[in-house]
């Protein structure tokens, strides 16, 4: 696959190919933001499906594989998306589009098809993908000399890394557990989302709402993310359980009176906030659980699933309706769609935070409410915003 070169020299319509016309390679947010929602809302009830006993020629539709694929296949998706878009942006240099941009998107649908055949043929072709994804955003960071976003490209190696560690032990290279490394990435994307949004929700919120502005203190954040990282590297490495415990309430208090400073009730009228808002609030509750998983008192599961459904899935939903639509041109307004797609992620973390703390019956209502609810969100999103993302802008401008 052909590097990226920073910026493409400029080309008659005429001369480029169908890829480079085609709106949906334009920027990275619209094929990815689109191969996630479709994955998205096809895989957890295909997990499901296996999961009660039907579908039983997919053998490879286990729990490391529902796992992995929601962390390094639909959130890796929407990151990458977002980190073109936002690159562009930062740097005003061109982050991959048309050919390159059609040819990494092709990798990542080649690795979800190879994770569904064998661990070893997975491993190949999903390990590749990150690797040649980051580094044109590395590029673009480094030949514009932004340092105050080269932390993301450290972060997406450390990914790179956890992913690695997963497939060399899903393959019986490393005796380690498989779920371990996919803790390890959720909670290195949790740090991710903490840093991001810091700077955007307070902004988005202080520009929308007339007349509130959010408290925020660079030294207090800069508090709250060592905290949190140290939190989840206590918990990586798998430090004693009344350490784990401490450093992870220390983070969920941290968070939370970081959040209260946003003043989050003031949004209540603006589904666009308000998504962002609660979905934050996920981090510092998944924490807290996080401390009680430490030490017995919950499942492991209960914990990492209010992190990867409540602020992972709540943010995704949240920025991927609010980026196209600012991206397309289109005014910052949400309607009864968008609310009813939030809606559903909140009532699919709850359904799933039940599932994972009760039994029998009640565990599996649980597990299919909360996958009807996810898959429901990203169905709606499909319906409307493929349009609009398979579109040229309607402001005429390029992206």
């Amino acid at each position: 696959m052909a590097i990226l070169t920073i910026e493409e020299p400029h080309q008659p319509a005429s001369s480029r190919s169908n890829l480079d016309n085609h709106p949906l390679f334009r920027l990275g947010f619209r094929p990815f933001y689109f191969l996630s929602a479709v994955f998205a809302a096809v895989s957890v009830p295909l997990w499901l499906a296996r999961y009660f006993g039907h579908a039983i020629s997919l053998e490879q539709v286990d729990l490391n594989w529902h796992v992995h694929e929601m962390v390094f296949g639909f959130a890796i998706a929407v990151i990458i998306g977002f980190l073109y878009t936002a690159g562009r942006n930062w740097t005003g240099l061109w982050t991959p589009r048309g050919k390159h941009l059609a040819a990494l998107a092709g990798l990542w649908i080649a690795g979800r098809f190879a994770m569904l055949v064998s661990p070893e043929i997975g491993a190949v072709t999903d390990l590749a993908f990150l690797p040649l994804a980051t580094w044109p955003l590395y590029q673009v960071l480094r030949k514009s000399n932004n340092r105050r976003n080269m932390f993301l490209v450290v972060l997406l190696a450390l990914l790179t890394a956890a992913n690695a560690v997963y497939h060399a032990a899903a393959n019986g290279l490393l005796q380690v557990s498989t779920l371990w490394p996919l803790e390890s990435a959720i909670l290195v994307i949790v740090l991710i989302e903490s840093v991001i949004a810091g700077r955007i929700i307070p902004n988005f919120t202080a520009n929308a709402v007339p007349g509130v502005k959010p408290v925020t203190d660079a030294r207090r954040d800069k508090i709250v993310i060592g905290v949190t990282a140290l939190a989840s590297l206590a918990w990586i490495a798998q430090l004693p359980a009344v350490l784990v415990a401490s450093l992870a309430l220390a983070a969920a208090v941290s968070q939370l009176i970081r959040l209260g400073g946003w003043k989050s009730l003031a949004t209540l009228q603006n589904p666009l906030l308000w998504i962002l808002h609660v979905s934050y609030a996920w981090i510092p509750l998944g924490f807290a659980l996080l401390a009680l998983a430490a030490i017995g008192v919950i499942s492991n599961s209960a914990a990492f699933h209010v992190m990867a459904i409540g602020s992972m899935g709540g943010l995704v939903i949240g920025m991927i309706t609010r980026t196209a639509l600012g991206h397309t041109g289109r005014m910052l307004n949400s309607g009864k769609m968008e609310t009813w797609m939030y809606v559903l992620v909140q009532l699919g973390v709850i359904a799933r935070f039940l599932a994972a703390v009760q039994g029998g019956e009640w565990r599996n209502a649980g597990l299919v409410v909360a996958a009807a609810s996810w898959s429901g969100a990203f169905i709606l999103y499909l319906i409307k915003y493929v349009p609009y993302l398979t579109a040229a802008r309607i402001d005429g401008k390029e992206g």
